[in-house]
């Protein structure tokens, strides 16, 4: 996280921390005076620094911050939507105070039921005005600097012909900026270079330029409508873990819905966004990290067995590790027990079925029950992967699927998964046409990704395991 964000994080916590501490004060003064009183305390002070009460004072505000973490307010502290903000904070409110009340409040005995309400009222309005007013403040005066090109993110844009050229005359001729600050441009071979007034780099030097810029985003506006040269293109910036914009209309190839980003005159598709929201992306991360510790704590004695089972049957390592392609098309070291023979891949990289005899015989009740995936629970552990995403792939194999089917590239924009909707729905794939078949679950998946789809994904998973029908 650049500095300027965590400036701007450290002020939204603040602010909610601050609003929190305020209102569940104001919300024990009034639970003295029309609850507590009579329970034997001298004075405000006396009942607030008592044991429970002070307990909560410090507590509470800390469970507001953790709730609203859960809603997702935190992640883009710099790009905020005011009418989205307005939403969340109110429903994040509306939830915690539900929460506040059952766990704390409704074990207090007030002289009459109305108390409750008044109680509830207070905690509700307070907390929600209090909240979104900081929030707002905070909010409006960053909005405030980026209209005024005060505050910009660094910003290349991919070509430097005539279609770079209009993106960014447009840019700079809008009375008000919405964040995209152009510090350079980068020339594709199969154009001219029209641009004159700002560092123009060559595609092969873009790692060095991005660092050297600073660069937050990438806008890829070529002049070429190529379709395969246009996802090659697009997977060469994946690595760079930055959001990767495209002008709506231009590329109609993507075979899904994005979400727009309008800037005026010139709408942006953003490929690399997510679309699960934010909040539902942390408890997934969350759940993940927990799932993962208690399978590698309680499955650690069949691990144990199952490597000792490896050993005896076939000689060699018990695991077996693999590169693949992950999140944004960055390789990383997948985990997975052995199910074939030592040596089985010696050059060229195979892809296997059930009949294979490279299998060995406990490999294929490996397989059979999907139990050489459990290693990759370590994957997760490390955010390499999670519990429920698309299947990572081989490079190898990649580059195959992508010269028939380069939409595959989309699956990069998510952290694979130990299962996936491809994998419940159509099981392994023994060739790269077959590969190309369960490909379309997976941009299912992509479109429709939520909790709910990921929790009945791992209940279809857990079938499959149970039945044996996992090859």
């Amino acid at each position: 996280m650049k500095v300027s964000q965590r400036k701007q994080l450290i002020k939204y916590l603040l602010g909610d921390y601050i609003a929190a501490n305020v209102i569940w004060f104001l919300a024990n003064i009034y639970r003295y005076y029309n609850i507590a009183s009579s329970l034997g305390f001298d004075d405000f002070a006396s009942y607030q620094f008592s044991g429970k009460v002070l307990t909560g004072q410090i507590i509470i505000p800390f469970f507001w911050l953790l709730l609203y973490y859960l809603s997702g307010y935190y992640n883009s502290p710099m790009r905020k939507s005011r009418l989205l903000e307005l939403n969340k904070t109110l429903v994040s409110v509306e939830i915690g105070v539900v929460i506040v009340f059952f766990v704390i409040l409704v074990d207090d005995l007030p002289r009459d039921y109305h108390v409750y309400y008044q109680l509830l009222a207070i905690l509700f309005f307070g907390q929600f005005i209090l909240t979104y007013s900081i929030r707002a403040l905070i909010t409006q005066k960053l909005t405030t600097q980026i209209h005024n090109r005060i505050i910009g993110f660094n910003t290349i844009i991919i070509g430097a012909g005539e279609q770079a050229l209009k993106l960014f005359q447009e840019l700079n001729s809008q009375p008000k900026s919405i964040g995209y600050k152009i510090v350079g441009f980068i020339s594709l071979k199969e154009e001219p270079c029209l641009i004159k007034d700002l560092p123009v780099e060559r595609l092969e030097n873009i790692e060095e330029f991005l660092q050297r810029k600073d660069v937050e985003e990438i806008i890829v506006a070529p002049d070429s409508t190529d379709e395969k040269a246009f996802f090659e293109l697009l997977n060469s910036l994946y690595r760079f873990n930055l959001p990767i914009k495209v002008i709506a209309g231009e590329k109609n190839v993507l075979s899904r819905s994005v979400k727009m980003s309008s800037i005026y005159a010139t709408p942006m598709v953003e490929i690399t966004r997510d679309n699960m929201s934010e909040g539902a992306k942390n408890i997934k991360n969350i759940f993940d990290k927990i799932i993962s510790v208690l399978a590698l704590f309680f499955f650690s004695p069949l691990f144990a067995w199952i490597a000792w089972k490896i050993k005896k049957n076939s000689p060699g390592d018990a695991f077996y590790k693999q590169e693949r392609l992950g999140y944004r098309g960055k390789p990383f070291t997948m985990y997975k027990f052995r199910t074939m023979k030592m040596d089985a891949e010696k050059e060229i990289p195979l892809l296997s079925d059930l009949n294979d005899d490279r299998i060995t015989e406990f490999g294929k009740i490996l397989r059979k029950y999907r139990l050489d995936e459990l290693p990759q629970f370590w994957n997760v552990l490390k955010g390499e992967m999670s519990l429920v995403g698309p299947r990572p792939e081989r490079k190898f194999f990649v580059d195959q699927i992508v010269c028939k089917a380069p939409y595959y590239y989309q699956t990069l924009s998510v952290k694979p998964g130990i299962t996936s909707w491809g994998m419940v729905k159509y099981g392994y794939a023994n060739t790269v046409n077959k590969m190309i078949e369960r490909l379309q679950y997976d941009l299912i998946y992509l479109e429709n990704r939520s909790l709910t789809i990921d929790i009945k994904i791992l209940i279809y998973t857990i079938r499959t395991i149970l039945t044996g029908k996992g090859m």
